[in-house]
């Protein structure tokens, strides 16, 4: 884990009084949002390309992305002197795209979500033979996801809960590990969006379920299906799983945005929404929010003004 800290910042641990008065309790903000990339997922590729031989890298690298992957397996194999081809769903917001393409990495558009773009990335993968880097279902991708557990309890130890935004589950798997061999009595919480709950299902049904389709603001975290490695992990070191609709994401984006002026994408505001929708279910004094991005379209967000003030939260109203 000490090759990496060279190579990603170790983001800040906020907090805010304002947040503190509102839940009755005191909340760190991780906040990966100000990582290289503008996200957590610079972490998990960065310690991925580690891991290969000098004549893995010079086959090049290839992953498919929603995203914020793209962006970190770019800039990673830009850092490693290596090829990187991502593909990415049609859909995906244009910032992310160009911001992908500047780091130097091909980019292919392909298909109307994540699976259909992963489907075509495995087959190019197979063709040319360079390095298939999964966005979430590797061990070397989690264990890079899980320094982020390590800098936090380290900034703070009183830290008894986290909330992880959960997609296909490589983060909060790489988290709940991590934390849980510092004090495995710190409860995980994973959280995901309503119109995408594959993982949410899986976890409380003991059996792998897939969705036909996914409909959330949050598309970081908008997979259709569980990742093998992760659901295991999930199921043995996660204490609870819960839903957070498009509104309370979106009223959390604009909470962040209104009281402490830091931008959050729609997955990077989902363990905060859980925070606010949940509060009283989770029994924490000290609990830590993985805001795990913050590469949102801003072109959005006349959208996300409208679907936040169709929420009238008790909470959020009154603040």
């Amino acid at each position: 884990m000490q090759r990496l800290v060279p190579l990603v910042h170790r983001t800040p641990l906020l907090t805010s009084q304002t947040t503190n008065n509102l839940l009755g309790k005191h909340v760190y903000f991780k906040m990966e949002n100000q990582q290289k990339t503008g996200a957590f997922k610079f972490r998990g590729a960065t310690f991925k390309l580690m891991q290969l031989t000098k004549a893995q890298l010079k086959k090049g690298v290839i992953t498919a992305s929603a995203g914020n992957h793209a962006q970190g397996v770019a800039y990673a194999a830009a850092k490693l002197g290596a090829k990187a081809t991502i593909f990415m769903g049609e859909k995906t917001p244009l910032a992310k795209v160009n911001a992908t393409r500047n780091y130097g990495a091909q980019v292919v558009l392909t298909g109307e979500t994540f699976q259909e773009a992963y489907e075509a990335s495995v087959e190019h993968q197979m063709k040319t033979g360079a390095e298939y880097i999964h966005p979430f279902d590797d061990y070397d991708v989690m264990a890079g996801q899980g320094t982020i557990a390590m800098e936090m309890l380290r900034q703070e130890d009183r830290i008894d809960t986290i909330l992880v935004p959960v997609g296909g589950g490589g983060l909060i798997s790489g988290i709940a590990v991590a934390a849980k061999y510092v004090n495995r009595n710190l409860r995980i919480i994973g959280v995901q969006a309503s119109g995408a709950a594959a993982m949410h299902s899986s976890y409380h049904t003991g059996r792998s379920q897939n969705l036909k389709s996914v409909d959330t603001i949050a598309e970081g975290i908008a997979v259709k299906k569980p990742g093998k490695r992760t659901l295991p992990l999930i199921k043995e070191y996660v204490d609870e799983m819960v839903t957070v609709s498009d509104e309370e994401i979106a009223s959390s984006i604009v909470y962040m945005l209104e009281r402490n002026k830091t931008l959050m994408e729609g997955a990077g505001a989902a363990a905060l929404a859980a925070l606010f929708a949940h509060n009283k279910q989770i029994k924490s004094r000290h609990c830590g929010v993985i805001v795990s991005g913050g590469n949102m379209d801003i072109g959005t967000m006349p959208q996300i003004q409208q679907l936040a003030d169709r929420l009238h939260h008790p909470i959020l109203v009154n603040s």
